[in-house]
C-alpha cells in the first residue's frame, strides 16, 4: 500500500518533520506521484523507519543509522551497538562525576556563614593554573588560547582563580603582583584525564589559612581586603610559606549592586 506523509505520520506515531529528515538521510524513500507531486510512502519505508527508531533508541547517531539501514552486515550492527554502550557508559561516567562536583559546590557555598571573615587553617588541594591576566589586564598570548577554550568547556571543575606572588613584602606597602586565571583541581584533572601543556603551572598542596571575604564587583585585590588574615597569621606565630592564591566563589547581584565572595588562602608554616 502507499500512505501520504500526513496518514504516515499518523500511523506510526511521528511527525512529518522526522519523516523529512528521515527522507533527507535516505532512510525512506517515498514516490512522487507526477500527476499531483504528491509523495507515498510504503510498507517497505515503514519497516525502514521502525528500524531506524530502534537503532536510534540507542543513541546511535543518525548518520550511522542511515548507513545501517542502507547496508549493515550483522557484524556492524552489533559493533555500532556495542559502541553506543561504550559511549553510554562515558556520558554516565561523565554525568556521575558532575553530579559529585555540584553536590560539593552546594556544600562549600552552604557553608560561606561559617568561614566569612573568619581565619581557619586547613589543608588547601594542589592545582593545574592559567594565568590570563597581569592584575586585572588580559594578556594577548596566541599559546593560551587553545588552552583556555578547552578548559571553558570543563566548567564548572574548572574555576576562576587568583594567585599573588612574590610575598615576601606582603606586610609592606607595595603594590600586590597578582594575576588570575583558570585553575583545576589536581584531583579532577586525574578524574576528567586532562592533558596539561606549557602553559600550565602546578600550585602545591599546602596547609594554609582559608577565609571568605566579600569584594565589591569592579574592585581590584588589594592587601587591605584580606589583612585580618595576615594579623591572624602573626598571632599564631605563623609565616607566609609560598604564593597566595584563592578564588571567585560566586557573585551576588541585587538593586544594591554587585558584591564577589572570594576565597583566599594564605600558605603557612609555623615559626
Amino acid at each position: 500500500m502507499k500512505y501520504s506523509i500526513g496518514e504516515f505520520a499518523s500511523i506510526l506515531g511521528v511527525t512529518a518533520d522526522t519523516l523529512r529528515l528521515y527522507e533527507k538521510h535516505d532512510i525512506v524513500r517515498p514516490m512522487k506521484d507526477n500527476h499531483n507531486n504528491y509523495r507515498y510512502f510504503s510498507d517497505l519505508d515503514a519497516r525502514n523507519l521502525l528500524s531506524s527508531r530502534w537503532y536510534r533508541s540507542m543513541q546511535i547517531p543518525l548518520q550511522a543509522v542511515a548507513g545501517l539501514i542502507r547496508d549493515a552486515p550483522s557484524e556492524q550492527v552489533v559493533e555500532s551497538i556495542a559502541a553506543a554502550g561504550m559511549q553510554l557508559e562515558e556520558e554516565i561516567r561523565r554525568s556521575t562525576l558532575l553530579l559529585g562536583k555540584i553536590q560539593e559546590i552546594h556544600a562549600e557555598l552552604g557553608g560561606i556563614s561559617e568561614s566569612f571573615y573568619t581565619c581557619t587553617i586547613r589543608q588547601v588541594p594542589g592545582m593545574y593554573r592559567i594565568q590570563q591576566t597581569n592584575k586585572n589586564h588580559l594578556l594577548q598570548k596566541e599559546g593560551l588560547k587553545k588552552t583556555v577554550q578547552s578548559w571553558m568547556e570543563l566548567l564548572p571543575f574548572t574555576f576562576y582563580s587568583f594567585r599573588i606572588e612574590n610575598t615576601d613584602g606582603i606586610y609592606g606597602t607595595d603594590e600586590l603582583d597578582y594575576s588570575w586565571g583558570l585553575a583545576l583541581l589536581a584531583e579532577d584533572q586525574q578524574k576528567l584525564e586532562v592533558c596539561l601543556d606549557d602553559s600550565t603551572e602546578y600550585l602545591e598542596p599546602a596547609v594554609c589559612i582559608s577565609a571568605v571575604i566579600v569584594s565589591e564587583y569592579e574592585e581590584y585585590l588589594e592587601r587591605e581586603s584580606f589583612g585580618f588574615m595576615l594579623d591572624y597569621a602573626k598571632a599564631q606565630n605563623c609565616r607566609i610559606s609560598g604564593d597566595i592564591n584563592g578564588k571567585i566563589l560566586f557573585t551576588e547581584r541585587t538593586n544594591n549592586g554587585s558584591r564577589t565572595y572570594l576565597e583566599i588562602n594564605i600558605p603557612i608554616e609555623r615559626i
